[in-house]
């Protein structure tokens, strides 16, 4: 089952550190977003950490916040947003470590 999420508005609420080339080994790598659209808000944070050699740990933590009907459907739909986040996460591995674009892939 695909979901689709109609994005209206998203914003880079903080990325840090702000220049990204030369970062120490030892750094961890923070990315906020806000994704607003009719009846949701979302909030995402992420965290890149480096563990070993071409390794890295990604931490996604999402908040979602609905009003009107969404409010009520919600509860129901949670494992949907899980399931729909995870996937997210595999396609981006996919394009960093394959360089696998999934707007091209067939469905």
């Amino acid at each position: 089952m695909k979901y689709t999420v109609s994005i209206e508005m998203e914003a880079i609420a903080r990325w840090q550190p702000a220049d990204l080339h030369g970062i120490p080994r030892d750094s961890v790598v923070h990315l906020e977003r806000e994704i607003v659209a009719k009846g949701m808000w979302n909030a995402a944070r992420e965290r890149f950490t480096e563990t070993g050699p071409q390794t890295t740990l990604w931490v996604s933590e999402n908040e979602y916040r609905f009003s009107g009907l969404l409010r009520l459907l919600a509860p129901f739909m949670r494992g949907v947003f899980r399931k729909q986040s995870q996937q997210h996460m595999q396609d981006f591995k996919a394009f960093a470590e394959q360089g696998t674009d999934v707007r091209e892939a067939k469905d």
